[in-house]
């Protein structure tokens, strides 16, 4: 579970309630619960749709489950007259290795998770929403459903919600440990019922989503956030963040650091300071390897790299990505080749297998990587392993190829002599160890 940390740097917002006891409806209801959805309907049928995207946009509030994309804006995009019904369908379906923020709104703060469902349907004009959690999140999934339950038994859900002569009710809904499901398409698939890959598009989800209807898709910190940009205002809100990047986010700091947890920082933080300052550094004094900025399929960061704002923009220019937010250091210990045969270990285990550039670029990626670590490599794997890793991006109908061979490019670019020395060092006829008794052996 993950740490419930502080530090002097944070600003607090979306986790201002955490170690309150805000699961609970009552003290959610004394740190301003459900005052932002109400101040939303308070602004009349005909202008509170507009004002709250309004906010959104003025917060500069950008999606924090990786793509970054501008949530106001995205908002705006669901069509104004539809046929058929509207949904807001929640992504708490965190299963990125090394990322753990939305587990910490879930267990500490449902209620705002709910709150913003609300408010993304009065957006955009959908009577119901869902919220899809991790299937690991089982325990989760209790406190979601409670919280749930509460909200309806204070009439804050389901007909003529706050006297408003609207209606909105919410369902909760596990996964079943996919990773794949984290795409949104994939999401929409599984919680229709079927398998859980990807869709072709166009259409869009804000078109033609959820059974068919016109459907916003946002991460649960997203969502999550919602709220308390309203209460304090569009504006304010951004002023907290880095340009074209407002607000806070929820970074979970794990690895090779004297004080892992999640802390929740201002967008354009500097990486260094995080890690070193916020974190206490490289645990035991040990010097730093290498960084993973963003999750396990964001691109390998060197130490002289790491002085560097954690925003989208700044991360893209420094060649990697923000991703979900969960930042692991790596100390002069690891093995990247281990190391980048448990990621793609991961990614071939995850794949849905409806792309063949994933499902055979992941498998031959694992299968070379897997003979290097045993002894048995050559140098020319190391150039076939950046060969297969180049080949799959951009060739999927989903993110999860890029998601695999993003990483792999960035160890075998920036740790080529480390590969290459590995191979040289470790002579075929070691003892053979497969992946999974490499995993299990951690």
């Amino acid at each position: 579970m993950p740490t419930l940390v502080s530090h002097p740097d944070e600003v607090k917002v979306i986790s201002r309630r955490f170690g309150q006891g805000a699961a609970e409806i009552d003290k959610y209801l004394e740190l301003d619960g459900y005052k932002a959805v109400q101040k939303a309907i308070a602004q009349g049928p005909d202008k509170m749709a507009a004002w709250i995207i309004d906010t959104m946009k003025a917060s500069g509030l950008r999606g924090r489950g990786g793509a970054g994309f501008p949530t106001g804006m995205k908002w705006s995009f669901v069509p104004k007259q539809s046929e058929k019904p509207k949904y807001v369908l929640v992504n708490g379906d965190e299963s990125e290795p090394g990322t753990c923020k939305d587990h910490v709104i879930f267990l500490h703060d449902p209620h705002a998770v709910i709150e913003g469902t609300m408010i993304a349907g009065l957006a955009i004009g959908s009577k119901m929403g869902f919220i899809y959690l991790r299937g690991e999140y089982r325990y989760l999934l209790k406190i979601m459903e409670k919280a749930v339950a509460d909200a309806y038994a204070k009439g804050f859900l389901g007909k003529n919600i706050f006297g408003s002569g609207l209606d909105f009710d919410i369902v909760t809904q596990s996964g079943a440990g996919a990773y794949e499901v984290g795409e949104e398409s994939a999401l929409m698939e599984s919680l229709e019922g079927k398998r859980g890959v990807p869709r072709i598009k166009p259409p869009f989800p804000a078109v033609v989503g959820l059974y068919g209807g016109p459907t916003v898709i946002n991460n649960a910190e997203t969502i999550a956030s919602a709220p308390h940009i309203l209460l304090m205002g569009g504006e304010e809100y951004a002023k907290i963040g880095s340009e074209r990047n407002g607000g806070t986010r929820l970074f979970g700091i794990s690895g090779h650091v004297e004080r892992p947890g999640v802390y929740e920082l201002p967008m354009g933080y500097n990486l260094k300071k995080a890690i070193y300052d916020v974190a206490g550094g490289v645990k035991d004094g040990k010097k730093l390897k290498a960084v993973v900025p963003g999750g396990s399929s964001c691109p390998v960061l060197l130490p002289e790299e790491i002085d560097v704002g954690l925003d989208f923009d700044q991360m893209g220019k420094a060649g990697t990505m923000l991703g979900s937010g969960g930042i692991v250091v790596l100390d002069e210990t690891v093995s990247i080749v281990e190391f980048a045969l448990r990621t793609i270990a991961f990614y071939q285990h995850e794949s849905c297998g409806w792309c063949i550039p994933c499902r055979e670029g992941t498998d031959w990626i694992k299968k070379t990587l897997t003979r290097v670590y045993n002894g048995g490599g050559s140098k020319k794997d190391v150039a076939n392993v950046q060969y297969l890793a180049e080949n799959m991006m951009g060739r999927t109908f989903c993110p999860l190829g890029d998601a695999a061979a993003m990483p792999t490019l960035g160890f075998v670019k920036k740790f080529r002599k480390e590969f290459e020395d590995y191979i040289e060092g470790h002579k075929a006829g070691t003892p053979i160890i497969t992946v999974e008794q490499l995993v299990g052996a951690h």
